[in-house]
């Protein structure tokens, strides 16, 4: 099954705010969030759209992209 995220994998980044949002949520030292996050993209357990956003979730946490500017809007820790 083709996913139009999948295939614009190239298109995703973020704001500096967003970066440090991320950051935080997820406890990352990675300098690269906006490339961590792709790669976390392309392997991800589960991708569902849910009006205006893509929720892609990987290991445990989820991350938040819009899907008309594929601006990673947050990523956070999903609780169980």
């Amino acid at each position: 099954m083709k996913n139009e995220l999948l295939d614009n994998l190239d298109k995703i980044h973020t704001t500096e705010l967003g970066v440090v949002r991320i950051k935080k949520n997820l406890g990352l030292d990675n300098p690269n969030v906006v490339e961590w996050c792709r790669q976390k993209v392309s392997t991800a357990d589960d991708i569902s759209r849910k009006g205006k956003n893509w929720y892609v979730y990987n290991e445990n946490f989820v991350i938040t992209i819009n899907a008309y500017s594929y601006t990673i809007i947050t990523a956070h820790m999903v609780k169980e």
